[in-house]
């Protein structure tokens, strides 16, 4: 049935000519859009016309990288992020409770912790652990998901020791005398995941249905689920989440590590099919760290350390998971923050065709913290894709004013600087990978971008701010064209009817009250989805 939007300030991220970027309506039928532009032009016809009331109109955000099925599951575990956590006092206490909790046994599970947000400053370990329960196993994950931290009790269970060995790329950590203090960084995490009891798949699409919800509260039309950090692809999952009402599009992509010597996994054209709701888009590789935990390889040192991180995945995966892509057309992603490990993707696959025909950028780099000249200007001349994420160093500006010095701080994740030199650039959150309290908001990421200063006022770089309309242009447009959905990420004829309203204009509001925009209403298939005054209603009478 079609339908026309009136009255609004339209924001389409069309920069096919101009004048394209605003327009007061849209008239959408069967999901898609049939015109867009001044109300006085729409099409001849009797529809209905649905007034806006001059309120702003965005496309539905893309957050081209996340984690979904963990944001989901995460849900069900202790957050140990302020406001509720702000101490490894507090975060006993919590572990304390839930085990009381838990009489039946089983283990205890948190993420988010940032040991820059605790009062002591530091990380915790196994013995800080134990004081919450000695009993059951405790197994917490770190806000960047790259490190975890588990009790005396998980060790044991799983076998790890003072004589067991570091596995390739990873470490375990341990104390002067050599012991194991619980802390396992990059592949080191994965060893106690054999003896974890799996996750059963109803609560886990159960969980994705409810992190639907709150995704179409925020305006988020498509995610792309950079894959598990344990062993299995979530195809299965969103495909049941579907029957039962999950609406977003997915693009995912399967950690290579997990699946390269399945000599049975492929991955078909009819699955990467760019319209289809759920696709399988590529391989991805894990090439380093994080900042904040001080694995990512950087091409400096980190901050009164002579340590610059290390490499993870190896030569070996990076060849096989290269011929695969080359075979099978999908798109290749590797995480690399640090400039050592941009130089090294970038310069491995530079010398290669495109392999994917330019539907999408064969390669696309996740983070990008400190990419060199060189990188910039490759990535550019190839059409790579770079995923970068504002809300890191917004968010955990404590551990990153612990790593770097301030004149460093101002010039990682230079958003600008990549764009002025012709890099195709997206914006996402990595949601749950960050110390944030509702990670996948768009809003404190957008502002992050547009301000470039972090959550406690430092400056983080005011020459690579970008302005609002650019910010939404990569949060939508490029982030579609980035992990590949088609059709998706503008407002024009052709394209899926997939919108938000806001609360505020967007474009004109103080750039420091980004965070207090809201989504009133989002469409998907030009079909309303949520309504926040609906939502509202429905509490007050509860």
């Amino acid at each position: 049935m079609k339908r026309a939007f009136v009255n609004g300030k339209i924001f389409t991220s069309d920069t096919s000519e101009p004048g394209a970027l605003y327009v007061e309506a849209l008239l959408c039928d069967g999901g898609r859009i049939l015109f867009a532009g001044a109300e006085k032009d729409l099409p001849a016809g009797e529809y209905p016309r649905i007034d806006l009331g001059g309120r702003t109109v965005i496309p539905g955000f893309v957050d081209a990288h996340m984690h979904p099925v963990m944001l989901a599951d995460f849900s069900r575990q202790i957050a140990c992020l302020p406001p509720k956590v702000n101490s490894i006092q507090e975060l006993i206490q919590e572990i304390a409770r839930v085990r009381s909790e838990k009489p039946e046994g089983g283990w205890i599970k948190g993420w988010g912790y940032d040991e820059g947000k605790f009062a002591e400053h530091r990380s915790p370990n196994r013995y800080d652990l134990d004081k919450g329960s000695s009993d059951f196993p405790v197994f917490l994950t770190r806000s960047c998901e790259h490190i975890r931290c588990v009790n005396s009790k998980a060790l044991e269970l799983a076998g790890i020791t003072r004589d067991t060995p570091d596995p390739q790329g990873g470490e375990i950590e341990r104390d002067e005398h050599g012991e194991p203090t619980g802390v396992l960084k990059e592949n080191a995490r994965d060893l106690v995941l054999p003896f974890m009891p799996p996750e059963t798949k109803e609560s886990t699409v159960a969980s994705l249905i409810d992190l639907g919800n709150l995704l179409t509260s925020q305006g988020i039309v498509a995610v792309t689920d950079m894959g598990n950090l344990h062993e299995g692809g979530n195809y299965e999952f969103y495909e049941e989440a579907v029957k039962r009402g999950f609406r977003q599009r997915v693009s995912l992509y399967y950690m290579w590590d997990y699946f390269m010597d399945d000599p049975l996994f492929d991955i078909t054209p009819e699955l990467m099919d760019r319209n289809r709701q759920i696709r399988i888009a590529g391989l991805k590789l894990i090439g380093d760290g994080s900042i904040s935990g001080k694995t990512a390889w950087l091409s400096e040192p980190y901050l009164g350390t002579e340590e610059c991180g290390f490499p993870v995945y190896s030569d070996e995966s990076m060849e096989r998971a290269l011929e695969f892509c080359k075979r099978t057309g999908c798109q290749l992603s590797v995480h690399a923050m640090g400039g050592r490990a941009i130089d090294r993707v970038i310069d491995r696959v530079y010398p290669e065709k495109d392999w994917t025909d330019g539907k999408v950028p064969c390669l696309r780099v996740e983070h990008l913290t400190e990419p060199s000249d060189r990188a910039v200007a490759r990535a550019a001349e190839r059409g790579f894709g770079f995923a970068s994420q504002p809300i890191f160093e917004y968010c955990e500006i404590e551990t990153y004013k612990s790593n770097m010095d301030p004149e460093r701080l101002r010039h990682i994740y230079p958003h600008r600087t990549m764009l002025d030199r012709g890099v195709k650039l997206c914006l996402s959150t990595d949601a749950p990978a960050t110390s944030w309290a509702v990670p996948s908001d768009p809003f404190s990421n957008l502002k992050s971008a547009v301000t470039r200063y972090a959550c406690d006022g430092t400056d983080i770089g005011q020459d690579e701010r970008l302005d609002i309309e650019t910010a939404m242009i990569l949060y939508t447009k490029e982030s579609a064209e980035v992990s590949g959905f088609a059709g998706l990420g503008v407002l024009k004829p052709g394209y899926a009817a997939d919108f938000a309203v806001l609360s505020d204009d967007l474009f004109t509001v103080d750039p420091m009250k980004i965070d207090e925009v809201r989504v009133e209403e989002t469409y998907i298939g030009g079909e309303r989805v949520y309504c926040r005054e609906d939502l509202r209603a429905q509490n007050q009478y509860r």
